[in-house]
């Protein structure tokens, strides 16, 4: 084994004294199994605007008490580099090892002078965000790996204003990590912040402000059908109890949670993967409304920032992808606007460069503004700042990711399964009221303005060589640009490493055009209103490959898309 890795698995075999740390260190140099060490110890785990995520366990390449606690010292010398009497909001959600890394990440903010408000239970990501605010802390910090596998946890970082860290913040914090040491840091005991005052739990309150937060942007005067029926499904995670508060306070009261999945459980038995994007994740939701017979069915992922959704339609259920949710909502959210007096042509929408293209046509029949970012939704609450700070805070419609996140309000800087799920289940009510399923509402949105399907292609480069392949193949993209893809014309090509403008359509436009933060990504426009975005993943050894179709029929449209996936899979061959 290299011998630095050696002196890293030595030194923590002197030092670890957490138990099932110690057991499963000591069991893997008993063993001798210089694989899974040197994996295990071989780096330490990345730092950046998202935070930390890896497979729990023992190890430097691991998320750990260790690695919470080196990361937390990191975070706390950059509050009090910034801040004066810096405070920070803390939560979890229903993944192993959570509580133990939460007390640990409490124990070093409070030891090093930051004062620490703490939820006394799981609660979702966009609580976090919104405390933030509410609490005016100096950050946030929400122990989670999303909808990764059970064997995952990870450590996000907010800002003052509930948004994620920006890249220059996570650098310094990464510094400040890098800096810091894995054993002997300052930690001061859980009970003894809490009687001086270090720590807090926080209130309910908090929790309350936050689903009125969310009752405000109901559309006025909504209330369900007396016979309107959910089946919902938290799989597992942090969604049950804001979820079902908001949908009472919506009127409905016709709930169907799926019993193998309404406890929080980090193991996720029901499910491997619990990403309500796919299927699988919502067999049992499926199985329950065979039984109930919902009018709809909704799912949020772990720490319910994202949902997903199936449509009871023609004896079968059908699952809107996410591009499908944003541009439903995006137009059934301007047609409530204008139905209430409100000028289109004010109001603000905003998605990211990799999702559909079908909003550009929404905004330009329509007239509001559409604005596009670079994956990752802190751009687009970072949008919500820059209307709030020019006064102009309600031309804001609402934002979304392909990757089923969502924001409607400007309560959060994050995306929220929560408001997700209301506004859904509202707008799903108002065409059921008109004789339509939201099946049928966005096929009619196809038939109008053109079948607009969207694709991913991921492509692994794994170790050192790998990445000297990616870097060789994003570097021919760029200076050997290519002149056709899938036998369509390359008609425009934006390199965003560049820092180009801001992509808008449509509205007022009152504002001067924005820069885009420079980012390793490029797009190939093609005929007929096709294209191809190429983009290495920040976390991961791949790259993604977007894939945008448009036909006059759905059958056009799909055979376009699948002549771009197998373009694009040959040029990651």
């Amino acid at each position: 084994m290299d011998k630095d890795v050696q002196a890293t698995v030595d030194l923590w075999a002197e030092k670890v004294t957490i138990p099932d740390l110690k057991e499963e260190l000591d069991a893997l140099i008993a063993a001798g199994d210089e694989d899974k060490l040197f994996d295990a110890f071989y780096r330490s785990l990345e730092f950046g605007t998202a935070g930390l995520r890896g497979t729990l366990g023992v190890g430097t390449n691991r998320m750990n008490e260790y690695v919470v606690g080196q990361a937390t010292k990191g975070v706390a010398d950059y509050l009090n580099a910034h801040y004066e009497n810096p405070t920070l909001a803390l939560a979890r959600d229903s993944r192993l090892k959570g509580e133990e890394f939460q007390k640990v990440a409490a124990g070093i903010l409070a030891a090093n002078g930051v004062k620490v408000f703490l939820f006394p239970r799981i609660e979702p990501v966009p609580t976090l965000s919104f405390a933030v605010r509410h609490l005016g802390t100096s950050a946030g910090i929400v122990l989670t790996a999303s909808h990764n596998p059970a064997a995952y946890n990870g450590y996000k970082v907010y800002n003052d204003n509930g948004g994620q860290i920006t890249d220059e913040a996570a650098k310094e914090i990464s510094a400040n990590i890098a800096a810091a040491d894995f054993f002997g840091l300052d930690c001061m005991d859980f009970d003894e912040g809490l009687a001086n005052g270090m720590i807090n739990w926080i209130d309910d309150e908090v929790i309350d402000a936050f689903i009125a937060a969310v009752k405000k942007v109901s559309v006025p005067g909504f209330k369900a059908d007396e016979s309107y029926s959910v089946v919902y499904t938290p799989l597992n995670g942090t969604g049950m109890e804001c979820v079902t508060k908001i949908l009472k306070e919506i009127g409905v009261d016709k709930v169907s949670v799926v019993p193998e999945q309404k406890d929080p459980d980090g193991n996720f038995p029901t499910c491997t993967y619990p990403n309500p994007e796919f299927r699988a994740a919502l067999e049992l939701a499926l199985k329950l409304a065979e039984e109930v017979k919902p009018n709809l069915v909704v799912a949020t992922d772990p720490d319910a920032d994202r949902m997903g959704t199936a449509i009871p339609h023609d004896g079968e259920y059908k699952l809107l992808s996410g591009n499908e949710m944003g541009v439903l909502l995006m137009d059934w959210l301007i047609k409530m606007a204008e139905a209430n007096g409100e000028d289109p042509k004010e109001k603000v929408a905003v998605t990211s460069i990799v999702s559909s293209t079908m909003p550009d046509a929404l905004a330009k029949d329509k007239g509001f503004e559409l604005r596009r970012v670079l994956t990752g939704f802190k751009y687009i609450g970072d949008q919500i700042d820059q209307l709030k700070d020019a006064g102009e805070e309600d031309r804001y419609l609402m934002g979304f990711e392909e990757s089923y996140g969502y924001l409607v309000g400007t309560h959060a800087r994050d995306k929220d399964a929560i408001v997700a799920v209301e506004m859904c289940v509202e707008m799903a009510s108002d065409y059921a009221s008109k004789g339509m399923d939201l099946y049928e509402a966005m096929d009619a949105l196809y038939q109008k303005y053109g079948y607009y399907i969207n694709g991913i292609v991921n492509a692994s480069f794994p170790g050192a060589a790998g990445a000297d392949k990616m870097a060789a193949l994003m570097k021919s993209l760029r200076e050997e640009p290519l002149a056709e893809i899938a036998g369509l014309k390359v008609v425009g090509m934006t390199d965003f490493a560049t820092g180009p403008e801001m992509p808008r359509v449509s509205g007022l436009q009152k504002e001067a055009p924005q820069v885009l933060p420079p980012a390793n990504v490029i797009e190939y426009q093609l005929e007929d209103d096709n294209k191809i975005i190429f983009r290495p993943s920040g976390t991961e050894p791949k790259i993604k490959a977007y894939l945008f179709a448009k036909g006059a029929t759905r059958a056009d449209a799909e055979a376009i898309e699948a002549k771009l996936r197998a373009a694009a899979e040959e040029i990651f061959a």
